[in-house]
């Protein structure tokens, strides 16, 4: 929790980058503590959803998917970004690869602090599930996804308890 005002970043993409970097670190807290073996543990078998199947599946869905975010707003503002390699993170490292993905998010607005609430609000992008964002939806949607996963990780771990 931010101790003093001036640790909350300004504005609306502020206020966006601050309620995502609280939802990646919750999440964080979530998963570092897990056993090896419940986090690679196949928690849901049935599912349709291969990245769903375990936690670590789940983790690994969301850091690329929070890169895949961060690409689509810097294609937007017309900014250089670089692929993100698709590879299995191994538990140990999962912790830094979610600030890596979210230090990829604010490092756009740093890198640009003078978007503009048009841009953030007008500047539509289309993803690649069919549904057209603005940049102010992208960044929630990208919050959302963190938490509707942690939340579902928290299910996995109440169920590997009995």
């Amino acid at each position: 929790m931010k101790k003093n005002l001036e640790d909350y970043r300004p504005g609306a993409i502020g206020s966006l980058l601050d309620e995502y970097e609280r939802a990646v670190l919750e999440l964080k807290s979530v998963v570092e503590n897990v056993a090896r073996d419940d986090y690679t543990r196949i928690a849901d078998p049935d599912t349709a959803n291969p990245d769903c199947r375990s936690i670590e599946t789940i983790m690994n869905h969301v850091v690329r998917a929070g890169f895949s975010y961060a690409r689509y707003i810097r294609e937007r503002l017309a900014l250089d970004f670089s692929p993100v390699e698709h590879r299995l993170i191994p538990p140990d490292a999962i912790g830094a690869e979610l600030e890596k993905m979210f230090a990829a998010t604010a490092a756009i607005f740093a890198e640009r602090p003078a978007t503009t609430d048009a841009e953030i609000t007008e500047l539509p992008i289309a993803a690649r599930w069919g549904v057209t964002y603005n940049i102010d939806q992208m960044l929630e949607h990208a919050i959302v996804h963190v938490l509707r996963h942690r939340r579902q990780i928290e299910k996995f771990l109440l169920k590997f308890r009995g």
